[in-house]
């Protein structure tokens, strides 16, 4: 680091605002009024790598294991189906969101910048917030619990969510993080491969569908289409009110997590303004084509009551219910398993590095270990923090169905942090002190709609179902008092971190924004003495 520069370094700490980066700092305009970054070297992604880049990240265990969770929430063929049309519309709205961000802020870090741009005060709240959300729920819990689950489902065991598909999870994540740590390129090397694989999985899934609409089925036709739309209630679906379409919600959003992927390769990408513009729209769109497909499959080759009762295994039953019991079916959730393990590389290397950015900027306690990359140049520290959190959320549920209550827990505070990003660009927009541009620009109804589309999932998980409180096994409550608690663990830490350390320590914590060697801007947070 010590060859690395600062950027807009001021002798006043308390003045120099580098929560607000001004454009004589990090860009320097065209004539055509096109921003072009200083600090970025080559951007080697074109349009093609940009595509594959954001769809292979978005498609991962949800397409395979929630539509059990969303049919059994909302008790309607047609309404479920639309869900999935909603929230691929809701992708779209939040891509222009942080589009417009990235492109105005083009720094590593995602939302930790967006939210210092608007929330300055107090200082540093927002880095300690979005923090202790990404550390503590930022886990590979899901993904390596499906991953159990389809492993037993192949070898042709009944068992569900119980301690045995548990420690084949905890096995997962255990292989993924020594991968990462002891043979980073390989790790890499798998990812890419994995995520080939599971496209190509997603679409057999579709085209399979398109046979048992035509009638290839091992069982009688399940009917599924007639009255679709209506919404029915018996012990295995429906009847849940708004907090079931709120849960319903969550697990699609979880299934297409990833779009903010565009957001965090803008250093990486060939005229990102045009590459994006292109490739996210396609990824995106493509992506909810897949998916509406796959759920239409589902419903063509299985029972109302075998899929609401399937949970995480959909992919598992169909097959079965397509090709029947044998060898080859068997082998089916055996490939869904390996798109499982997919994904928990893919999560596990991108949020050890994030670890290893808190670690780097002093926001972690010790942040020097959680930094470091020995002995095998990669951080194996941050991928033993990553580690250890997903295996606590894999052991703490209770016995009895956990997938469901994983996948809430992981996505709902980001309804929280997204909802308050977008409601910053709202506030940019109409702001004039602000003098607030970028290359993009989110019109009010879509910022709008995503911020609404926020607030319901935010706010709704409190609202008590119409039926069992405890129907999951646990208080309908716990995963979002958990979730937000979480992040006002994240005040607590800011309090203590900025405030009473220093105060009792002697210091005072000044924020520097530099250039390393590789063109990179990052922000560290030094502490600097003051008697």
């Amino acid at each position: 680091m010590s060859s690395a520069t600062e950027v807009g370094k001021d002798t006043d700490p308390v003045t120099r605002e580098l929560n607000a980066p001004t454009d004589e700092e990090y860009a320097s305009s065209t004539n055509d009024g096109v921003q072009q970054f200083a600090y970025s070297d080559e951007r080697k992604i074109g349009v093609t790598g940009a595509v594959f880049l954001i769809l292979n990240k978005m498609i991962g265990t949800g397409i395979f294991s929630t539509p059990s969770a969303i049919f059994a929430a909302t008790g309607s063929v047609g309404i479920s189906i639309i869900l999935w049309i909603v929230g691929g519309i809701l992708t779209f709205c939040g891509l222009s969101v942080f589009l417009e961000f990235g492109l105005a802020i083009p720094l590593s870090g995602g939302e930790k910048n967006y939210l210092e741009r608007v929330y300055r005060r107090p200082r540093y709240l927002a880095s300690c917030v979005l923090a202790a959300q990404m550390i503590l729920l930022g886990f590979s819990s899901g993904n390596s619990l499906a991953f159990g689950r389809y492993i037993l489902a192949a070898a042709g065991s009944t068992q569900g969510d119980g301690w045995t598909a548990r420690g084949i999870a905890i096995g997962c994540i255990t292989f993924v993080v020594a991968l990462h740590s002891i043979f980073p390129k390989w790790g890499l090397r798998l990812v890419n491969l994995l995520g080939i694989f599971k496209v190509v999985i997603v679409i057999f899934i579709v085209f399979s569908g398109f046979a048992a609409i035509s009638g290839r089925l091992l069982i009688e036709p399940p009917g599924n289409f007639k009255n679709a739309f209506a919404i029915e209630v018996s012990e295995n679906y429906g009847g849940q009110g708004a907090y079931g379409y709120a849960t319903a919600l969550l697990q699609i959003i979880y299934s297409y997590k990833g779009w903010e992927n565009a957001n965090y390769v803008l250093g990486e990408l060939k005229n990102p303004r045009k590459t994006l513009a292109i490739a996210a729209p396609i990824a995106i769109g493509g992506v909810t084509i897949l998916y509406v497909l796959a759920n239409v499959a589902y419903f063509a080759a299985i029972t109302k009551d075998d899929l609401a009762t399937s949970e995480v295994l959909v992919a598992g039953l169909f097959f079965r219910n397509v090709f029947g019991d044998s060898a080859a079916a068997r082998a089916l959730p055996a490939f869904v398993a390996l798109s499982n393990l997919g994904n928990v590389l893919a999560v596990s290397f991108a949020h050890a590095r994030l670890n290893q950015e808190f670690g780097k900027e002093a926001l972690l306690p010790y942040g020097k270990f959680w930094a470091s990359i020995k002995p095998f140049n990669a951080p194996a520290a941050a991928l033993f923090l990553h580690w250890l959190i997903t295996v606590i959320i894999l052991v703490a549920p209770p016995a009895g169905p956990a997938y469901n209550f994983v996948v809430n827990l992981y996505t709902y505070p980001g309804a929280w942090i997204n909802g308050f990003v977008t409601a910053g660009l709202i506030y940019l927009h109409y702001n004039k002190s602000e003098k607030w541009t970028s290359p993009w620009h989110t019109y009010l109804p879509i910022s709008v709609i995503y911020l609404l589309a926020n607030i319901f999932l935010a706010i709704v998980p409190f609202v008590p179902p119409t039926g069992d409180w405890n129907a999951e096994g646990y208080p309908y409550f716990v995963f979002p008092v958990v979730g937000v608690g979480v992040l006002l663990l994240g005040v607590v830490y800011w309090a203590c971190w900025s405030k009473l350390w220093p105060a009792i320590g002697g210091y005072r914590i000044e924020a520097h924004r530099i250039v390393e060697d590789d063109g990179k801007e990052v922000v560290r947070y030094r502490k600097i003495k003051t008697r």
